[in-house]
């Protein structure tokens, strides 16, 4: 499995690349959840169950703890040395960690969650992955699907210094909101972040009412099960 090589230094390689940005990899974990958590709340979404699908090492797990306070979280992933790291920094009653292979998808979470997952995720496997997440959710459920905005100079350049980004198949927002349509999930929204880095700090303030336009180094579909759908 790739990503078992890169399990004891992900943070370290993924930090390498986000250096240029002037911030580390917590900043734009915690801004991915604040965000989302944001747009529940405007939604009058409750969230009390969390899929972390594709979690690594784990490193979201204080964040949904944090701000939105589930009871429950599980994280799966294919890399079981990533996994064991998780488990060794996260683990507490409530909070589980999950080989994919061994999971089974019961239509009964509130929220599932990734993060530049699926541009690792071959195009003839993604269709089967995006389904394990549908079927985990209960009817109604939320999932928010993060990826890479590769219509940005600066994301290509950041996922070129990664090495296990190198190899990865981007996903454009049109060809996500597409994919996740045909998966049988309603599209809520689209929203569009991290534009400025840390050397023009000051303008973040300017990044919500710029989210719905195509500058941002990630990008957040916002979907649901659909209630009257199996």
């Amino acid at each position: 499995m790739q990503f078992d090589d890169y399990a004891d230094d992900y943070d370290e390689a993924l930090g390498r690349g986000l250096a240029v940005s002037g911030e580390g990899k917590d900043f734009f974990a915690r801004g991915r959840i604040a965000w989302l958590a944001t747009r529940l709340r405007q939604l009058a979404i409750e969230i009390d169950s969390v899929l972390d699908f594709g979690c690594g090492t784990g490193s979201a797990t204080p964040f949904f703890a944090e701000l939105l306070r589930p009871r429950s979280i599980v994280g799966i992933d294919q890399s079981l040395r990533s996994l064991e790291r998780a488990r060794q920094r996260y683990g507490r009653p409530g909070v589980e960690f999950v080989p994919m292979d061994a999971y089974q998808p019961r239509a009964a979470l509130d929220l599932a969650f990734c993060n530049g997952v699926f541009h690792h995720v071959r195009p003839s496997d993604r269709a089967a992955a995006a389904d394990i997440v549908r079927r985990a959710l209960r009817p109604g459920g939320i999932f928010a699907f993060w990826e890479n905005n590769a219509w940005n100079p600066a994301t290509r350049y950041v996922m070129s210094r990664i090495p296990f980004d190198r190899d990865a198949i981007p996903l454009s927002p049109r060809t996500a909101k597409r994919f996740l349509l045909e998966c049988g999930f309603d599209v809520l929204r689209i929203d569009f972040l991290f534009i400025f880095p840390r050397v023009l700090r000051w303008l973040r303030p300017l990044e919500p009412a710029l989210s719905p336009f195509p500058f941002g180094t990630q990008y957040q579909v916002l979907c649901r099960r659909p209630a009257d759908r199996g």
